[in-house]
């Protein structure tokens, strides 16, 4: 992504706090997304994070690894597909995923401009922004929570074709009892490309990043591992 070469600060120019956007999708639908600016010193970084299928914008642990990376420095732009905008349960095809995620930036560019845009977000959110980054849409990283590397129970079905073709580094956070992401499976596939994939386990978690009682950590716990692993990341990508 390429940047202007006038620019005097690493802190972009930011609207108020809590900034609503309506926004169009594909000239005839639209959806929500919010402004959620970082809640320490702004370290440049802008993560526009989609939900999973599951979930929407505001649930529970959207808002929670949002806050934990406003804390770190991170501007934070979440946002509905369209299909949770209309209230379904039903995820719209990858392709409406993508152009979604992609009217997103296009509005966050003109918004804020960020010095240091990251894609990404949890499981099928994260997926949808991996395939537009292998289609060469420009940012300048990925950040991935909770891969869903195959179906649950069907390890044989890998969604892995089109991660050698990504450009920009990526930080992938599964958990090491994530019913999507069998540890032996991913990295077997990662071994097949390198460089520009950081993958890091957390001891412990599930797909929705809980963790049991008996392994002596708690669910905030694992929340500011991932919340510290991606502000050290964040901090190597290029300016």
């Amino acid at each position: 992504m390429k940047r202007a070469s006038n620019r005097q600060s690493e802190r972009p120019t930011v609207r108020s706090p809590g900034s609503q956007w309506q926004i169009k999708v594909g000239g005839n639908e639209e959806t929500t997304a919010i402004f959620d600016p970082a809640l320490t010193a702004p370290t440049g970084a802008l993560f526009v994070c989609a939900h999973g299928a599951g979930g929407h914008m505001a649930d529970r642990g959207m808002l929670a690894v949002t806050d934990q990376l406003r804390q770190r420095g991170f501007h934070v732009v979440r946002f509905n597909f369209l299909y949770r905008q209309k209230g379904s349960n039903r995820p719209d095809p990858m392709p409406r995923l993508k152009d979604c995620i992609a009217a997103v930036v296009s509005r966050v560019r003109r918004e804020i401009d960020p010095v240091t845009l990251i894609l990404g977000g949890r499981s099928m959110g994260g997926r949808a922004a991996s395939m537009l980054a292998a289609d060469q849409f420009a940012c300048d990283g990925l950040l991935l929570l909770a891969y869903p590397l195959h179906p649950a129970g069907q390890p044989e079905k890998l969604r892995d074709a089109h991660l050698p073709n990504i450009g920009v580094p990526v930080l992938c956070l599964n958990g090491t009892r994530d019913a999507l992401c069998r540890r032996d499976l991913m990295e077997q596939v990662l071994d097949r490309f390198t460089g520009r994939w950081t993958m890091h386990w957390l001891e412990g978690a599930d797909h929705s990043f809980h963790v049991l009682k008996s392994s002596g950590r708690t669910d905030g716990d694992v929340l500011r591992e991932i919340a510290d692993f991606s502000s050290a990341w964040a901090s190597g990508l290029p300016a």
